[in-house]
């Protein structure tokens, strides 16, 4: 590998031309990084690369984000992933400053605002299609553990209104406690 400061430029560069480039959501931006630093730089190897993933896809936060942290931090440490989730943001938070400044003349315009209120629609489509394509995969799987627990967790956000900071805090105990469950019993997952 190059020397550490070479590192830190490649990677901030790569992920800031990524990130302004980027759009359809974080995925894209994931795909795009293993090409940049599995396939073309060959820094990292494909199966490391899906582990990485893997850690930024399980934690809270912008997938996005989550993928530069871990990438940054596996080639050059924690200046890496300083470097990687800086060059990241840049982009969005550039283009989302420039768009409020002029939101409220463009809010007014009829057009601008069929255009929004269509962008709603889309976006609640691609949560419904995520929320399916989620709900789908705990069914598959024909655990009913899982089952109980995601229609526990609907009937308590959407009939009972819990916040659902609470119900993701008690979802994460029961994950916790089946884990403990099924290593107890020697099923391991």
């Amino acid at each position: 590998m190059k020397p550490k400061k070479d590192v830190l430029l490649k990677v901030f560069f790569s992920t800031l031309y990524l990130s302004a480039f980027t759009f359809g959501g974080g995925y894209v931006i994931v795909t795009l990084m293993k090409k940049k630093f599995v396939d073309e730089y060959h820094w990292i190897e494909e199966n490391e690369m899906l582990d990485l993933i893997a850690i930024a896809q399980s934690a809270p936060g912008a997938i996005a984000v989550n993928g530069a942290i871990v990438v940054g931090y596996k080639l050059a440490g924690f200046l890496g992933a300083l470097t990687a989730i800086i060059a990241t943001i840049i982009p969005p938070f550039v283009i989302i400053s420039l768009i409020s400044v002029f939101y409220n003349a463009f809010r007014s315009n009829h057009i601008v605002s069929q255009v929004l209120e269509g962008m709603q629609a889309g976006v609640g489509a691609v949560i419904v299609s995520v929320v399916y394509e989620m709900a789908a995969e705990v069914v598959h799987e024909k655990k009913l553990s899982s089952i109980g627990i995601m229609v526990a967790a609907f009937a308590a956000t959407c009939f009972l209104n819990i916040n659902v900071i609470y119900v993701v805090v008690i979802c994460i105990l029961l994950g916790i406690i089946q884990t403990f469950v099924h290593r107890k019993r020697g099923v391991v997952k």
